[in-house]
């Protein structure tokens, strides 16, 4: 994701920052200002603890997705919470069910595990929790995080999407109906519903109530169009959606071609093969920017190409390719047979596929 910084690495999985979780730690400086450093210092112990937690949540879905099989690209950290992007969902409801609850599941042992250290440590504190000089004691600071799992976990099982409750509702439907596309498209209705509630509620009482449901609302849209798309791909092989006409460069080529047949045309990202028919690399749109920045016109594609880059092949099955072309961060994926090059797979074209799929079964029916 652009505006984000790698932080670290956790069991294979790449960590990331997001700029914005920068400003919110600024705002929340500036707000605790006036009462002191020791106000400062205590709101950014408790603000980087709990994303601390949240970044446990998220490693609980992912390495339960890991025993699936399915892959993590990596873990974000957002002002609004984390994000494990995960290259799929596993496509078996049980499988689903366990990995949307995993996340929960890990708040509620934190939970667990944190309220018997308060209790075996002696009484139960007392008084406002959220005075700054309580917040210091190590123990009222562990009794709130006790308080804090148990929201994450209440919060991420609200039956909406993008939350967890959204993909345990999707996974507890399609246990029951013989259509994934269906489960998802009635979970996304319950999402949408309770979106509209929240904003209401939200003008009323909390206008931040109102984000949150946006945020629903176009998280269930968002899951409800990628199943659509899933379930229009199931069992489409990769040569009845590539495009075959491509544009090729070679890397002895000065990138003047390519920004001429950038310009002749509406091909974006060029397949670059040597003349024995080779597939070596792939200039992108940004790679020739780059290049034509830093070095000019006369600078060969051979230079500013990729030299790795994902492919697919021709009787590949088309819902794994569009994962990968998803994640690449390139416009264009070559389809290839061996180093020979075939066509390149593009999402503009895989949309229009899913278009006039569609159209043609509302005709049928």
């Amino acid at each position: 994701m652009r505006w984000s910084w790698r932080i670290g690495r956790l069991v294979g999985i790449d960590l990331y920052v997001h700029a914005t979780f920068l400003l919110l730690l600024a705002w929340i400086a500036y707000q605790t200002y006036a009462q002191g450093a020791a106000a400062v210092g205590a709101a950014m112990v408790y603000v980087v603890t709990l994303f601390a937690i949240v970044v446990m949540h998220e490693l609980g879905h992912a390495l339960t997705a890991r025993r699936y099989g399915v892959v993590t690209r990596d873990i974000i950290l957002l002002p609004i919470g984390g994000v494990a992007r995960l290259e799929r969902m596993p496509r078996d409801p049980r499988q689903e069910l366990l990995v949307a609850l995993a996340g929960p599941a890990v708040n509620i042992v934190l939970a667990l595990v944190l309220y018997a250290i308060v209790r075996l440590s002696g009484p139960l504190p007392t008084g406002d929790l959220y005075d700054i000089d309580i917040v210091m004691s190590a123990r009222v600071f562990l009794y709130q995080l006790v308080f804090v799992n148990l929201v994450l976990a209440g919060f991420n099982l609200l039956p909406a999407f993008p939350m967890d409750g959204g993909r345990v509702l999707r996974a507890l439907l399609a246990m029951r109906m013989d259509s994934y596309a269906r489960a998802t498209e009635v979970a996304a209705r319950v999402g949408r519903v309770f979106a509209l509630v929240l904003g209401i509620a939200g003008l009323r009482f909390n206008p931040f109530w109102v984000l949150i449901a946006l945020f629903v609302w176009l998280g269930a849209s968002s899951e409800a169009a990628a199943a659509q798309t899933s379930t229009t791909l199931d069992g489409v092989p990769i040569e009845d959606l590539m495009i075959r006409e491509v544009q090729t460069l070679q890397p002895q080529d000065p990138l003047s071609r390519a920004v001429q047949l950038t310009l002749e045309g509406f091909q974006q990202d060029f397949p670059v093969v040597e003349e024995s028919g080779a597939l070596v690399g792939v200039l992108t749109r940004a790679d020739l920017l780059r290049a034509l920045s830093d070095r000019g016109p006369a600078a060969t594609v051979g230079d500013a190409m990729h030299r790795r880059f994902a492919t697919a092949t021709p009787d590949e099955r088309a819902e794994e390719a569009v994962d990968r072309l998803r994640t690449c961060g390139c416009n264009a994926m070559p389809v290839v047979r061996g180093h020979e090059l075939l066509g390149v797979l593009t999402m503009e074209n895989v949309g229009e596929y899913v278009m006039i799929r569609n159209a043609m079964e509302a005709k049928r029916s």
